[in-house]
């Protein structure tokens, strides 16, 4: 009897174990998935470009913040060298033995009754050994080619080897013969000897003699207490 009820027992057993399901989750099978890999595009990708317009304005200067230099304008006496006339002849004048030449005025007068009555010529000689310096005037008539003798006058030094003479009018020879006149001059330097050293060309059309018109005023007598 036992041995029967074992055997069912075990039958019972081996049935369950058969139909009982497993608690173990398989393993999926791998499943073959083909994904398209997108191929690349030849079409450049562009931006999109946005434009602000900005007007130019032809003639306005453009400020910065560097501010402009200004020039003050000075009047030049250069002449533009358009106005220079082409082939100009250029005055060549011999100052031997002379550093330079002066006159106090540009004209006076006759007689000593106007003012500048005399003319103030002052001449610097270059040479060491000047030791004397001789002035020589004439007139020249302003409208003809007649002139006056030569007149000779020792100029007196003022130290540094620069020589002064006042020229008036009634110390020269002719001086009757001329109201209205150039006057022209030439100075000349020697050594102790006397022996020429330097002479200078003749100065014309620089000093003008004119004749003197006293006024009414300059004509009353001058009264005395």
């Amino acid at each position: 009897m036992k041995k029967i009820y074992f055997i069912f027992l075990s039958i019972f057993v081996t049935f369950a174990c058969v139909f009982t399901p497993s608690s173990v989750t398989p393993t999926p099978a791998l499943t073959n998935t083909n994904t398209n890999t997108p191929q690349p595009t030849f079409t450049p990708v562009t931006p999109t470009l946005t434009f602000t317009l900005t007007p130019t304005l032809i003639g306005v200067r453009t400020q910065t913040s560097t501010p402009d230099v200004t020039q003050t304008s000075t009047l030049s006496s250069v002449t533009p060298l358009a106005l220079i006339p082409i082939n100009t002849a250029t005055e060549i004048f011999n100052m031997q033995g002379f550093v330079f030449v002066n006159v106090s005025a540009t004209e006076f007068y006759k007689n000593r009754e106007c003012e500048p009555s005399f003319v103030k010529i002052t001449a610097q000689a270059g040479l060491p050994d000047t030791a004397y310096v001789l002035l020589f005037t004439r007139f020249k008539s302003l409208t003809a080619e007649r002139v006056s003798r030569w007149t000779k006058f020792d100029m007196y030094t003022i130290g540094a080897g620069t020589y002064v003479y006042d020229v008036y009018s009634d110390e020269m020879l002719e001086d009757a013969y001329f109201q209205n006149a150039w006057l022209e001059y030439q100075i000349v330097a020697t050594n102790v000897s006397g022996k020429e050293i330097g002479r200078t060309d003749i100065f014309k059309e620089k000093v003008k003699m004119s004749t003197c018109v006293p006024t009414p005023e300059s004509a009353l007598p001058t009264v005395k207490p």
